[in-house]
């Protein structure tokens, strides 16, 4: 009703003999409300960009109004352009990519695992979208760990062999370098040319794969937000494929949609938002479900503790002793090295590692590989390893805080281990 005040805490007052507890907010200058516990429901924690302070609104001022008025525009707008959007890709040309070419098996039975029978079954549903004349819009549900990475790439190598040009969009610069490493190896064979836009490239780097791009020299290109970047022209884009669905907005979604009315879209996710689930169910878009895990895959067994050393310098001991290796999240860059301090001091032997997101690019990238190799025991991270990490001698998962992070990441996080 007021905006944005500051709450000040709980307060019983006595009106009519009666005691009632109140919650105090303080508004700019003096003005002061006091709301009834009972309606607990009209108040609303404030979310805004991390480290913004927030301006303090008036009460009864027209501030409120008008920034509500803006808000309300803005979502009529977007739903304005979402509406005309999927009403265009409905009549709009796609291409129909070509049916598997003799590569393509040759392709797939370089998978080196079982493929489960819901693999396959979202392959041939995929391929079958992918191959009417009209543009796909899949979604891809399946449990972390449950295979999703090999039913997409064998979609990338059919776009390839169509002769078009692939996009894959991921959340983190981590996650991109991983996909570039697997999609590389998978790739090489059949001489796709992969390449990956994210910060650990260089400014030359950028320019360089930027007019690669264009030109049509690289087949597949892999990338966090800088592929949204109206910089990056595609010569001959057919697929384009967006891992992790969940962690990105509304506006970046339409944002590709609009870039890529005529093309393929198949996106990834193990945990969809209310939305993208909402439009599968109601026929706006097609989905393919994955629910087996892969013979390898173990159950995670979670255990939630009060803070103890000991218990920790417990669990990793054990890991360590059957020769695997642990992820310690913590995510506070600030404290990050004295936690580390604090590790070192319980088990002095310890090989640790730490990453977070503030590093350099270079530096993260060779303590990721010296992790994956298995130069250290224990990697003390921020939630950077919450997407696509794929180490699987790491099967232990400690968690610090982990009442500070959203169910989605827990959920993410909990499938970095357990793997193999």
């Amino acid at each position: 009703v007021h905006g944005i005040g500051k709450y000040v805490g709980l307060k019983t007052i006595e009106t009519d003999g009666i005691h009632k507890d109140y919650l105090e907010i303080a508004y700019a200058g003096t003005d002061r409300l006091f709301l009834p516990a009972d309606n607990l429901d009209q108040l609303q924690k404030y979310i805004g960009n991390e480290g913004d302070v927030p301006k303090i609104h008036k009460m009864g001022g027209g501030e409120w109004r008008k920034i509500r008025n803006k808000a309300q525009k803005s979502i009529d707008d977007l739903a304005e352009k979402l509406v005309e959007l999927y009403a265009q890709r409905e009549v709009v040309d796609g291409f129909s990519f070509l049916p598997d070419q003799p590569w393509q098996q040759e392709f797939e039975e370089a998978f080196p695992y079982e493929e489960t029978e819901d693999q396959l079954q979202a392959v041939k549903e995929i391929k079958e979208s992918m191959e009417k004349p009209y543009p796909m819009d899949r979604l891809l549900c399946g449990d972390v760990g449950f295979g999703k990475t090999e039913v997409a790439m064998r979609a990338v190598f059919k776009a390839v062999l169509s002769g078009k040009q692939v996009a894959v969009l991921v959340p983190t610069t981590v996650l991109a370098q991983q996909h570039f490493q697997t999609f590389t190896e998978r790739f090489a064979p059949f001489g796709a040319k992969v390449e990956v836009l994210n910060r650990f490239r260089s400014a030359g780097e950028k320019r360089d794969i930027i007019k690669r791009v264009a030109a049509g020299d690289i087949d597949v290109l892999i990338g966090t937000h800088a592929l949204l970047n109206k910089k990056v022209q595609f010569r001959d884009l057919g697929l384009l494929v967006v891992d992790e669905e969940q962690r990105f907005g509304v506006a970046q979604k339409e944002k590709w949609k609009s870039w890529a009315n005529s093309i393929d879209v198949l996106t990834l996710s193990a945990t969809p938002i209310p939305r993208t689930l909402h439009m599968s169910l109601v026929g706006v878009r097609e989905m393919s479900i994955i629910t087996t895990p892969p013979e390898d895959r173990l159950p995670v067994q979670t255990y939630v503790v009060e803070y103890d050393m000991q218990l920790i310098a417990d669990a990793i001991r054990r890991e360590i002793q059957r020769g695997g290796q642990v992820y310690f999240v913590y995510n506070r860059v600030a404290s990050i090295d004295h936690m580390a301090e604090l590790l070192m001091a319980a088990m002095p032997n310890l090989r640790l590692a730490v990453a977070h997101g503030q590093m350099a690019g270079h530096e993260m990238e060779n303590i990721m590989i010296d992790f994956y190799e298995g130069r250290f025991d224990v990697l003390l991270c921020t939630s950077i390893i919450e997407t696509g990490l794929d180490i699987p001698n790491a099967n232990t998962i400690i968690v610090y805080d982990a009442d500070r992070l959203g169910l989605s990441q827990l959920y993410q996080m909990r499938g970095r281990v357990g793997r193999s």
